[in-house]
Formats: C-alpha cells, structure tokens, sequence
C-alpha cells in the first residue's frame, strides 16, 4: 500500500493534526481547500480508517492519526524536500537495491526511460547529482547515497504507522527484522520468537544472519530494525544505541576426548595447541587475546580465523583446535558428549549480548512486545545459569 500513498495527501495530514482546520492547513501547505478535502478522503479511504473527526469547532484528529501523524512527520524529515514525489522516492530506492535501471524497471513494471525521467527530476528538486555512469553500469554520488538512507529511513517510519493502524483495526500485520549474530542464534533469539509467535501469530520476523560487519549498515539504512547479539565497546557510533540483556562467560572448547580434557591444563598448556579465533576486531576475539595477554603469554598459533560457529563445531570434533566460545553455542554437542570444556574462562572476560538500534528508533506496539520477549528470554537465561 505504502508506494499508492501520495506524500502530499500525508503532509497535508500532518498539517491538519497540528493547525485544526482545513483551512487553516491549505494555507500551511500551499494547497486548495478541495484539493485538501479530497486527498485527505482519498487516504482514508486507502487506509481504510477515519483520521479526523469533523467537528464544527474543527477537526479533530482521531486515534489512527495521532499514531500516524509522528511517523509521517519523521518520514518527511528525512525526506528533506516538499517537492518529492511517492514515485520518484520508489524509483530511486527500486534502482538502490536493483543495482541497474533494467533490474529496476522489471521490479517496478516501468520503462527504463520513465526510471530516467523520475531521477532526473528527484535530481533537480533535491539540486544534487544523485547517480552517475561507470563504465556500462552505474554508482551513485556522494549525496545519492546520502539520499538512498534517507529515503529507506522514511520508508521504515511509513512502514511503521502503516502497520500501528492495522494494529488499531484488529489486525498484526507488522513485522520486526532482526539482525541476527551467532550467539543470538544459538538460543536466546529461538526462545523469544517461539513465544512472540504464539502470542503475535500473524507477525512476521525476518531475520538476517550476518557479523556485526555485515549487519550495521542495513540497521542504519532501516532494512533491519535491531541487531541481537555481543554488544560493541565502544558504541559503534552515535547513530546507534545499545541495550544490554545479559552476560555470557565463554569457555575453552575442544573434542571430548582431546589431550587435554583432563580439565586441569593450564594457560600455558592450552596455548601449545592450534586454536581457530573468532574474526579481529569482534568482542570474542579481544577476549581471547586478553586471555594470553594478562597472562603474560605469547598468543597461540591461529591456524584458521573463522566466524562459522557451524565450521568451528565440526573441525573441533574431528582435530585437537581449541576455540573460545559460549557453552550456548555448542549446547547439542556438549549434551552430546561431541565436544567437552576443555578450561573455563575468567569471569572478568564474559562479553555483554544485547540489543542494537537506531538512536531514536520508536517501535510499534508489536515491535516492542518482540523486544519484551528478547528480555523475558535473556533472564531465563540469566535464571538458568545461576541455579
């Protein structure tokens, strides 16, 4: 529904809620009375919800509009511009994730010239070059990029006000993406979308599996709404926020019957075997070396770097590596008697997993309940583990 909407009809709404009248609204926007009247009937028609009451003192904004007037406010802030367009927007986000104006005109049903026109014309009312040609493809400006996260940050708040109002009618049709990392995977992430599931049945959850690397970008495009999983010190940035949910202690993991399972080696005697290491720069991977460090130890041999916690599972169970890792993330092989704690690891050297968001993200309704099921399961998790 989102691309039918017509972004002056929503600012027009915007400019209703804040000034009380129609009237007073057309002067505000520029535009005539009827033409007002008629979008803003049109919109709620397409909505299928009344968005004001008319009084004779005024309009009065009903429940849906005091819910959608925020988003569209934030969406058109990030749009900069009144003289954009729905289609123009669509176009440009269509040739963003098509990566050519012949993907893009498939995608969208239009012509190729008819792609042109729309981003020559975004290009004169935004007075920026927003793409330019490389060889026989295509990349965009400096400020095209700049223009293409602007525009899927108001897509996600239209996104967001559309599915608070079929929220109001009765109907879960919003959904949260969540950006995945491996220790999320394992069981925290699991445990909340089963239950969110069963109280929120007609919600979707899009996840993404990824490295933070991988996930940050789409969080701060609006294509993710949060990422679970080790939070980042320091913050990534003050775009950013994060919310902690508990603290996960690693261990030395290895095959159950490797050398050294006795479980009495010492620091020196785990550091004369191959290890693989999580990639540099991720929260494990500065623990493992903190771990040598403070001993006063040289850093093992590192073989393999690996990410997969998949890979890392199968090359501890047929070799003597060793890796750091959370008990969580190898719970089936551990139960298994596969694998085996080789050594535990300090407790000053446990890492923060937690929520990653947009600074001043505000979810919907459904959204929320998804992140109250994120922290009803971290503190079972925290429960379980101090039994």
């Amino acid at each position: 529904m989102m691309e039918s909407l017509n972004l002056r009809h929503l600012r027009s709404v915007v400019a209703i809620t804040r000034l009380g009248s129609i009237s007073a609204a057309a002067t505000h926007v520029n535009i005539s009375q009827p033409a007002i009247t008629q979008g803003l009937s049109k919109l709620e028609a397409q909505l299928g919800i009344a968005l004001f009451h008319r009084l004779p003192e005024g309009m009065q904004p009903t429940e849906a509009a005091a819910v959608l007037t925020p988003r569209i406010e934030r969406a058109l802030d990030h749009i900069g511009s009144p003289l954009v367009t729905m289609a123009q927007m669509r176009a440009l986000l269509t040739l963003a994730e098509g990566g050519s104006y012949a993907r893009a005109s498939a995608i969208t049903g239009l012509s190729q010239p008819a792609l042109h026109r729309a981003l020559a014309d975004l290009a004169i009312v935004l007075r920026r070059p927003l793409v330019e040609r490389r060889g026989k493809g295509i990349a965009f400006t400096h400020g095209g990029r700049r223009t293409v996260r602007a525009f899927r940050l108001a897509r996600a708040e239209l996104r967001a006000g559309l599915a608070e109002i079929e929220t109001l009618k009765g109907r879960e049709v919003d959904r949260i993406a969540v950006g995945a990392m491996p220790l999320s995977r394992a069981r925290v992430l699991p445990e909340a979308v089963a239950a969110f599931h069963l109280a929120h049945p007609e919600a979707r959850i899009l996840i993404s599996e990824g490295a933070f690397i991988d996930l940050i970008e789409p969080l701060r495009d609006g294509d993710l709404d949060v990422i679970v999983g080790a939070l980042r010190d320091p913050a990534p940035g003050e775009d950013v926020e994060q919310q902690p949910l508990f603290l996960d202690r690693p261990a030395i993991i290895g095959r159950k019957d490797h050398p050294l399972a006795s479980g009495v080696a010492s620091l020196a005697q785990l550091a004369e075997y191959p290890w693989i290491a999580s990639p540099a720069g991720t929260p494990l991977h500065s623990r493992w070396r903190a771990m040598f460090e403070r001993a006063g130890l040289a850093l093992p041999r590192v073989p393999i770097e690996c990410g997969s916690v998949i890979a890392i599972r199968q090359i501890l169970a047929t070799s003597d590596f060793l890796a750091m890792l959370s008990p969580d993330q190898v719970g089936l092989e551990l139960s298994t008697g596969l694998l085996g704690i080789i050594a535990e690891v300090p407790a000053e050297l446990s890492r923060t997993i937690g929520i990653t968001m947009r600074s001043g993200w505000r979810p919907t309704m459904v959204q929320a309940a998804f992140l109250e099921q994120l922290r009803l399961a971290s503190g079972a998790i925290d429960a379980s583990r101090t039994a």
